[in-house]
């Protein structure tokens, strides 16, 4: 904790900006619901429909732009698929084994900004948002350097994990060849935290359709116009994904963040062992629920005669994915909220914000639980016309849709941990829940029980995840959202000037 030590003389300008005072009105309308009477009934409903409007603000851009983001790494798979059988498998290998790997790592090492700028930005701290942004390009570019070895050495690595001598080959050679891709990650993945701070939502939006725009026109232009093979087909993502880099970066540069970002500063120099530390717990806090799944697939995989069970798994999981672009979205807008009024002392308005955040997700979980239960037969249709996946789809169904189900709860919860800076509790909490229980109970059930597939997704879901969301529930539940005030701002203090502590 810091010590009383404060120095007056070791603020930066910046210091000198008020901060907000808690809401003297969300005091007013707590006090009339709890009174119980009428217009407290009135007022609790209006503050419902002001903070949905500023949660689907957030929200409802940021499910575009992750839906777009998404898309870009599905058309680039279904170009490579036209290529070849070959071809395919390399560039899914190369997507979602060796840019998967550290996508987890750095996309969780980012969201500290999500902590650090939604709190500054509450507290009125402007200008340390720019300099935040820039520490975390200097600790992900330099992850960056660490972890460029795995793309160096993909193919050995790939021959050592079993795979066959000539895909490992070909992933290797695409795994080079998206080297730009890895190293946009340190940058986009802060500016878009940084924007989304402060509620710029359109623009990320609008940038991610450009990317998007462009990403089919040059997948179209390199592979069948210019015939530059599974090449050309990895080249497309690396330019695609540096156009939202640079058109994030010049919205930002040129006048779209004028309070936040005042150009350069050697002040992002200072603090980056402190900066690496919340990072780092950011990024196992996310990465290794990243990676939950991915062991999901890897032991279906080590089943006997797992082909069937692969495709049917694989296809619950492309719909998992689609829908949880909408929890994910309700992690961020989660994160920023909390973190915005944490930031401004107003305890009562983040826990507010956590409940209409954790509510609307939970309502659109209830209305795609009920469709895929209604339509389970029909789920496997759209990717496949063999009887045998379709009945194993259809079998699998009901956990898909319990998945969904728990999805719609635990991302926000966990975006409500990131808007506090309860990183390196959820860090272990994470790690207990899904490596200590559900990876074992789904082993367990899967080949000491022998239920197969069916094993160990309800092991490793109602194991790690359930037991996961009810922890994080309960946490949230007993949270003294008032002390969570104090410690933001005592956070934004220290924060803003790390050289000196302070009361």
């Amino acid at each position: 904790m810091p010590s009383k030590k404060a120095s007056s003389n070791g603020r930066l300008p910046e210091a000198k900006v008020p901060l907000l005072e808690p809401h003297l009105s969300d005091d007013l309308t707590l006090k009339n619901e709890q009174d119980g009477g009428g217009n407290g009934e009135e007022t609790l409903s209006r503050r419902v429909w002001v903070e949905s409007k500023k949660i689907w603000h957030i929200a409802g851009p940021s499910i575009f732009s992750r839906v777009a983001s998404y898309s870009m790494l599905v058309i680039t798979q279904a170009f490579a698929g036209h290529l070849g059988d070959l071809e395919l498998a390399a560039i899914s290998i190369a997507n979602n084994v060796i840019v998967g790997f550290d996508f987890g790592l750095l996309l969780g090492m980012a969201s500290a900004l999500e902590t650090l700028c939604g709190q500054a930005y509450g507290a009125k701290k402007y200008y340390m948002l720019g300099v935040y942004m820039q520490r975390s390009w200097i600790v992900l570019f330099v992850c960056c350097v660490l972890l460029l070895p795995i793309y160096l050495f993909a193919t050995p690595v790939l021959k050592v994990l079993g795979q066959p001598e000539d895909v490992a080959e070909l992933s290797g050679t695409v795994a080079k060849w998206m080297i730009p891709l890895h190293f946009s990650f340190a940058f986009q993945f802060p500016l878009q935290r940084f924007l989304q701070s402060q509620m710029k939502m359109a623009a990320i939006a609008w940038v991610s359709l450009a990317g998007l725009i462009a990403h089919v026109f040059v997948s179209w232009l390199f592979v069948y116009h210019l015939q530059f093979g599974v090449i050309g087909t990895a080249a497309t993502i690396n330019i695609s994904w540096w156009i939202l880099v640079f058109g994030l970066f010049g919205y930002t540069a040129c006048g779209g963040c004028p309070e936040t970002w005042s150009g350069f500063s050697v002040e992002a120099l200072s603090g980056l062992w402190e900066f690496v530390k919340l990072s780092a717990a950011s990024g196992v806090m996310l990465c290794v629920e990243n990676w939950y799944y991915r062991v999901l697939i890897l032991m279906t995989g080590n089943l006997k005669n797992a082909e069937i069970a692969l495709d049917a798994l694989s296809i619950c999981m492309t719909i998992n994915g689609w829908e949880l672009m909408i929890p994910l979205a309700f992690f961020a807008a989660a994160g920023v909220r909390v973190a915005n009024e944490l930031g401004a002392r107003n305890g009562k308005g983040a826990k507010f914000a956590m409940k209409v955040a954790v509510g609307t997700s939970v309502v659109i979980g209830i209305v795609f639980w009920v469709l895929i239960m209604a339509f389970h037969n029909q789920l496997g249709y759209v990717f496949s016309s063999s009887e045998a996946v379709l009945d194993k789809v259809n079998k699998l169904s009901l956990l898909l849709a319990f998945t969904i189900l728990l999805n719609s709860v635990q991302p926000v919860l966990s975006g409500v941990a990131v808007g506090s800076g309860w990183q390196s509790y959820v860090a272990y909490i994470n790690l207990g829940c899904y490596y200590l229980v559900g990876v074992p109970l789904g082993f367990l059930m899967g080949w000491v029980f022998h239920l197969g597939v069916m094993g160990i997704w309800a092991g490793m879901i109602f194991g790690g995840t359930a037991f996961q969301t009810l922890i994080l529930a309960l946490i949230t539940i007993r949270c003294d959202w008032d002390k969570e005030a104090e410690k933001a701002y005592m956070h934004v203090r220290k924060w803003e000037n790390p050289k000196h502590e302070v009361a």
